[in-house]
């Protein structure tokens, strides 16, 4: 991260550390490593550190959805962190399924963004937290922890059913999803999009997803390219395998010629391409169909 990165980050964060919204209770202590993980990407992340102003220009221009800038306090060994987090609800009063949704290595660029706030307008709670506020590529523990945060802070909000809970993610957001699916049974559902099932057995990275199937209890819905030059499909469909050998439902949507990170478009807005408004629909489907529905 260069220094103008550094210095965007530290404004942001005191920015944040006033009255942008709730926080949460620490679940766990962890330690920060800066160590590299998953290279998912060519370039650097160029939006760890969107100024909120930016974010905040676009979040009422939807009457379906409302959405805001929260503060999410995760427990560290030395002092407590707080993590900025972009949040979109349904406009109307109600109780709604919710779902936290893990950006990519990138960042949380712009077209997650859009993103959150179409989901929003589908009828959920959507949750993003900026996982890569203090690294680049931190620890598998420090993640978990700021999911369980992020959990903490939903359960608080009364337009929230906490019994309905789901969990998506994108790149990297997509290996937390199968890696944290098995291990935090608040989740009922979860989709991860172009993830990796056999990263892991590192210092920060202990676990690989494909370890965790005997674990795994929610229904998950695998989005992927067999293009992707970062995930190859051959292991996406290894992993599918091993998961029905181990008899856990799962679903697969597999586009021909699709290449890693499709729904999110080089110059970080979102795509609208056919591919990427269809595998839009799949995950939205899904979560329709076991968090509305409770059809699995």
């Amino acid at each position: 991260m260069n220094f103008m990165n550094k210095l965007v980050l530290f404004l942001l964060m005191v920015n944040h550390l006033g009255a942008l919204g709730s926080t949460a209770s620490s679940h766990s202590n962890y330690e920060v490593s800066e160590t590299a993980g998953i290279e998912c990407n060519e370039t650097k992340s160029h939006y760890l550190a969107l100024s909120q102003d930016n974010i905040l220009e676009t979040v009422n221009r939807s009457s379906l959805a409302q959405a805001k800038m929260v503060n999410i306090t995760s427990g560290r060994q030395v002092y407590p962190a707080v993590y900025p987090a972009y949040t979109a609800a349904p406009a109307a009063e109600g109780n709604y399924p919710a779902i936290v949704l893990i950006h990519s290595f990138k960042g949380f660029e712009p077209g997650y963004q859009t993103l959150v706030n179409r989901i929003a307008e589908d009828g959920y709670v959507v949750i993003a937290p900026f996982w890569q506020t203090y690294a680049v590529s931190p620890s598998d523990t420090e993640v978990e922890a700021l999911i369980r945060n992020s959990i903490a802070y939903l359960e608080t909000r009364d337009d929230v059913d906490s019994e309905r809970l789901g969990l998506t993610g994108f790149c990297a957001g997509g290996r937390y999803t199968m890696l944290f699916l098995p291990h935090i049974k608040q989740f009922k559902s979860g989709v991860a999009w172009y993830g990796f099932p056999y990263v892991g057995e590192s210092e920060i990275q202990p676990d690989r997803p494909a370890s965790l199937i005997d674990q795994l209890d929610a229904p998950m819905l695998m989005i992927h390219g067999t293009r992707d030059q970062y995930s190859n499909i051959t292991d996406i469909y290894r992993y599918a395998g091993e998961l029905d050998v181990s008899d856990k439902y799962f679903e697969l949507k597999v586009y021909q010629g699709e290449p890693h990170g499709f729904m999110i478009k080089g110059d970080g807005e979102i795509s609208e391409s056919f591919v990427a408004q269809d595998a839009y629909h799949e995950m939205i489907s899904f979560f329709d169909r076991i968090l509305k529905n409770s059809a699995l």
